[in-house]
């Protein structure tokens, strides 16, 4: 891999789409699209993955700066705020990425910090975790490992009693998800119970390799945050060690299948990218051992999806699809899919590579 001409290419393509995709969904939220057409799947609020539109919008204004673009980021964004109120932990995927490339806009601004008092204000002293919560359904009481990233930029940015929460809301995490005897895969999903405390859950499994790559994230995101004692700077390197070696990310497939345990089984294009950008993020981390060979590995992993998984303009589908990410194996949904969380970290991840993107502050 020499220059970066690739990347521009590649990110130019997966921009383009962005337009298409927006004239297709109008005031909806693209979920996933349909391997064969481009067709997207779409909801009416966003879901969990509404802040990964509006970062995809934000990330093309960027790159066009025109006031139609902007209009259009800051619009879905503002469509945004009825999440900022609600129970769930996911309120730092959805407000933290649809706000944190919104520059200059002072309401994305002021979203941001209502959403990030009210996830300071949901914060369990006695669990020590901002809950899973009830608004998307199932037990209220949970910790999986896809409620730490974006959580913990979102906390942080509340303040020194943000950060204070950001940095136990992280550990807490790490205490149930990294394996006891430092061997073995992360377990990402627990409930809280009354009677016997943390519970392991049954799905997702460990070997969820997306759900590896969320922790791998958040970690990263951590150790660019830590300021303080209370961040635990040692531990959280211990983490990412931990996590680098027992998930064979530096070392593994570029793109990993969805479950580790089925190395033939169905990829999930979705989870390269998330630990493409994390592994990026590892790389800034001062004085880490490992931050060349994160830089290289994710370089690899972007080329890697750029080359293999992105779709290309002549053929019978729209150009700048990441195929191959994989929604649910367990329920067969949009297995073999573009994502939308997929489009933004492989954008995201080519932006930071060509210098354009600051990964400290997304």
């Amino acid at each position: 891999m020499t220059g970066t001409r690739w990347a521009e290419e590649a990110l130019d393509l997966v921009l383009r789409r962005v337009g298409e995709t927006s004239e297709q969904v109008g005031d909806r939220f693209p979920l996933y699209a349909d391997p064969g057409d481009g067709r997207w799947t779409s909801t009416g609020r966003g879901s969990w993955t509404g802040g990964f539109w509006a970062g995809l919008l934000w990330l093309r204004a960027g790159r066009t700066g025109g006031d139609t673009d902007r209009a259009a980021a800051s619009a879905a964004t503002a469509r945004l705020a009825p999440w900022a109120g609600a129970d769930t932990a996911t309120r730092g995927l959805i407000l933290w990425y649809g706000t944190a490339l919104a520059t200059g806009d002072a309401a994305a601004q002021a979203l941001r910090e209502r959403a990030a008092k009210a996830a300071v204000g949901a914060f369990d002293t006695e669990l020590g975790v901002v809950p899973w919560g009830g608004a998307l359904g199932g037990a209220r009481l949970r910790a999986r490992s896809d409620g730490v990233p974006g959580l913990v930029h979102l906390l942080a940015s509340a303040g020194p009693e943000g950060r204070a929460v950001a940095a136990a809301h992280v550990h807490r995490h790490l205490d149930l998800c990294l394996p006891l005897e430092g061997t073995g895969r992360p377990r990402p999903a627990w409930r809280w119970d009354e009677t016997h405390g943390w519970l392991a859950e049954a799905d997702p499994a460990p070997g969820w390799t997306r759900g590896e790559a969320w922790l791998l994230l958040a970690v990263a995101d951590a150790l660019l945050l830590a300021d303080a004692p209370s961040w635990r700077t040692d531990r959280l390197t211990q983490a990412a060690e931990l996590l680098l070696s027992g998930c064979a990310m530096l070392v593994g497939p570029l793109v990993p299948s969805t479950d580790a345990h089925h190395a033939d089984g169905l990829l999930d294009t979705s989870a390269a990218a998330i630990t493409a950008v994390a592994l990026m993020k590892l790389a800034l981390a001062p004085g880490a051992a490992w931050s060349t060979a994160c830089g290289s590995r994710a370089e690899a992993v972007l080329h890697r999806l750029a080359h293999a998984h992105l779709t290309r303009p002549g053929g019978t589908r729209p150009a700048g699809m990441l195929l191959d990410g994989c929604y649910d194996a367990r329920s067969g949904t949009a297995v073999r899919h573009e994502l939308v969380w997929g489009d933004f970290f492989l954008a995201v991840g080519l932006a930071a590579l060509l210098g354009r993107v600051d990964l400290r502050c997304v």
